[in-house]
């Protein structure tokens, strides 16, 4: 892989990083009504998962789940139905003030095995480390070491996007002081993640 090939990967990997998904939406609820720290350090866990796709892409594995419908189904369908479950819980979840009710649910390593599941469990992201990264590598040069600074460069600009809808969150975390807004905020973001859960039915693996 030139200098130039990854210079041209960088903003192109960004653009998906930064793309609304599942995980970012996470983010942005999470801090809205727990805080920054707890949002970032949480969205952190969802690079466990990317770390273990781009694992996979570097030694091949992943052709055999790209030809396997079964199995991508199978992931499509449990990706999906975790995510319907999220939706309703933050649709049935209550309106207490934000920051004062810190359920078991709000752990930080509740919030972060949540964000390493719903990345797993995201066919986008396994397309994009199965379609997308092979396409800046040179299989003229070993692959492995391509694969390392491709991979390390996404973790590092998927850490960027964690810390930028973090933040996003907290500054929405003023317009919900009255409980009416934080229960149709709540809302909002469940018939979302639904609406993005029912939508993983729909990916091809192409």
């Amino acid at each position: 892989m030139s200098f130039s090939a990854w210079l041209f990967f960088l903003p192109a990997c960004f653009a998906l990083n930064m793309a609304p998904g599942p995980n970012n939406l996470l983010s942005i609820n999470v801090a809205a009504r727990h805080g920054f720290a707890r949002a970032f350090v949480g969205g952190l866990g969802r690079l466990l998962a990317f770390a273990a796709m781009i694992a996979l892409a570097a030694t091949g594995l992943a052709v055999v789940l790209r030809a396997s419908e079964a199995v991508f189904f199978a992931i499509k369908l449990a990706g999906a139905a975790y995510l319907v479950w999220l939706a309703v819980q933050l649709w049935r979840s209550d309106d207490a003030p934000i920051g004062m009710k810190l359920d078991s649910d709000a752990t930080l390593a509740r919030l972060a095995w949540r964000e390493c599941l719903v990345a797993a469990g995201n066919p986008k992201a396994i397309l994009v480390f199965t379609a997308f990264l092979p396409q800046f590598v040179d299989v003229t040069k070993p692959m492995l070491a391509q694969f390392g600074v491709l991979g390390a460069s996404f973790l590092v600009l998927e850490t960027v996007a964690i810390a930028l809808y973090s933040l996003a969150g907290m500054y929405l975390a003023r317009w919900l002081t009255r409980s009416v807004v934080r229960r149709w905020f709540n809302r909002t973001c469940g018939a979302f993640l639904g609406a993005i859960g029912v939508s993983f039915l729909l990916v091809r693996r192409g």
